[in-house]
């Protein structure tokens, strides 16, 4: 079987403790037929790491939310 998998950057998005978090540029392994993303634990990690930390983001956005009838 041809390896599907591409090792690129993504953005990952997570709802947590009541707000949203956008992280950019996270190194992803992304299948190219399906646009399912793995991630290593390593970057998992990182990523828990940057919420619980409460690390200042490099910005803010203001985000609307709807909702569904």
């Amino acid at each position: 079987m041809k390896e599907t998998m591409i090792e690129t950057e993504v953005t990952y998005t997570l709802a947590h403790g009541g707000k949203f978090y956008i992280i950019e540029h996270v190194p992803a392994r992304v299948c190219r037929e399906t646009g399912e993303q793995s991630f290593s634990p390593e970057t998992v990690e990182h990523i828990q790491a940057l919420i619980k930390g409460r690390k200042k983001p490099a910005r803010v956005i203001e985000t609307p939310v709807y909702e569904y009838p």
